[in-house]
């Protein structure tokens, strides 16, 4: 499978006519009120609430490449306002009524986001969609119809999820073998590169200084040391999500995951009259090792998945590249749903990390005696939980108790990862058994594996 392009940050980059230039870096030791360490989604919502609330605020943020440079210039283009991690797991410090109000807050980010784009005119190709997870074998079936009832179980209003056959599914999207599946309402497509530039022009625009080209290399109450300067604040923000393992002793807070995705050529129209997918759904489907995918603004079908999960020591990858066996990895869930596109040439291909904390479950904090705030470990749902990281992040600087600052991810403390060689063990062989799994269940296994659920105790997912 030849790719026209790999790497290079990502395709939605080379969509809006390439790379930016670098802003100005830190020009030498300053002071500042706040200083946020990462030009992505969590420290520039942060900054935008923090000077929305409060205009005299001076706020720094550093950023090592330029800003957009890691997930969210990369990501699958999903606003989905969705709770994906382990509700349990929050109930173990926490109420029912507090995590069902965290799961609100979540899906509130949706309006947030739109809200903001539109006063602040960011255009990001947002549109409002559904999102369709199908299941094309009996026990991806099984697992939809229950994770619908889970759904509906937590309180999901009724008429925001609905069940559907395999006849409704591919009436939507006409996907190969589909057996059924279930649609959420009140999603959104964007285009991720579009939304961080534009996010971090307007926060540009309110007084903020954001310095590129400069990396960090120790943070401590009150001082955030570079390469080209200190900077002096009573308020640190660490927003650096995939890349904080990088960081002086955070080696073992996040795990950076890998994810990567493919895109191929516009598709033609008499392709989209076979296909469907009139609706721009955003497009999952109910395996273990889960694909998303969206159908870009000029007809591109954009198609992720884990590819590679983990590199040895947190390391993370060169400018975006990825490795041939994650595309052709790719190309063949693509093609294996949607056999439609077999033809089409795959344009551009890339990955970048996402973080994740020991127990898969997002935070959001700020110690109060330090200064030193943090938001992240999102698990891939960056795009829509980074926006109430910065809101919360914003309530908790200026000291205010809100609703977002009870909510239950504020100020967990969560276990750090293994040392290696364990952590890399662990996170290979959970995605190489739920790999066997599906291959077992597309195979004809009537039943869900028990391999996926061995590959999830083994790194507590």
């Amino acid at each position: 499978m030849d790719v026209k392009t790999n790497g290079n940050i990502s395709f939605w980059y080379a969509d809006i006519g390439g790379l930016p230039q670098k802003r100005p870096p830190l020009p030498g030791d300053r002071t500042a009120d706040v200083c946020i360490i990462g030009a992505g989604y969590t420290g520039l919502w942060t900054a935008y609430y923090l000077k929305k609330a409060n205009p005299s605020l001076d706020i720094v943020v550093v950023e090592r490449e330029f800003a957009g440079f890691g997930a969210s210039g990369r990501n699958g283009g999903w606003l989905s306002g969705g709770f994906g991690w382990s509700r349990e797991k929050y109930l173990k410090t926490s109420t029912r009524g507090a995590v069902v109000d965290m799961q609100r807050a979540m899906a509130g980010t949706v309006d947030e986001v739109i809200r903001v784009a539109t006063t602040e005119g960011i255009d990001a190709d947002i549109l409002r969609a559904d999102n369709l997870t199908v299941a094309t074998n009996q026990p991806q079936l099984d697992r939809a119809r229950e994770e619908y009832q889970f759904y509906l179980d937590w309180e999901m209003p009724p008429e925001q999820i609905e069940m559907l056959s395999a006849q409704e599914a591919g009436k939507r999207i006409r996907i190969a073998d589909v057996k059924g599946g279930f649609v959420i309402r009140d999603m959104a497509r964007v285009q991720p590169a579009k939304l961080v530039r534009g996010l971090a022009a307007v926060v540009e625009g309110l007084g903020v200084r954001i310095f590129e080209g400069t990396a960090v290399t120790t943070f401590e109450k009150g001082r955030v040391t570079t390469d080209r300067g200190t900077v002096r604040a009573p308020v640190i923000i660490r927003a650096t999500e995939g890349f904080t393992a990088g960081l002086p002793g955070e080696e073992r807070t996040w795990l950076p995951l890998n994810s990567a995705q493919i895109v191929t050529e516009p598709v033609p129209d008499a392709l989209w009259e076979q296909i469907g997918w009139e609706g721009h759904e955003l497009l999952g489907d109910a395996a273990h090792a889960y694909c998303y995918a969206q159908r870009t603004r000029e007809g591109r079908i954009t198609m992720g998945g884990r590819g590679v999960p983990y590199r040895f020591g947190s390391k993370t990858d060169v400018n975006g590249q990825t490795q041939q066996a994650t595309i052709e990895a790719l190309h063949a869930i693509l093609t294996r749903l949607l056999p439609q596109t077999k033809s089409l040439r795959i344009d551009h291909a890339w990955c970048g990390v996402l973080g994740v904390p020991r127990d898969w479950c997002t935070t959001a904090g700020f110690d109060r005696q330090t200064g030193i705030g943090w938001a992240g470990g999102y698990v891939g749902l960056g795009v829509s939980s980074s926006n109430l990281a910065g809101r919360t992040l914003a309530d908790l600087v200026l000291g205010r108790e809100t609703e977002l600052t009870g909510l239950p991810w504020v100020n967990r403390t969560v276990r750090k990862w293994e040392p290696e060689p364990f952590r890399w063990l662990g996170v290979h062989s959970m995605y190489q058994l739920y790999r066997i799994a599906d291959e077992r269940e597309f195979a004809g296994l009537a039943q869900t594996s028990r391999l996926a659920a061995i590959a999830d105790a083994i790194t507590g997912h």
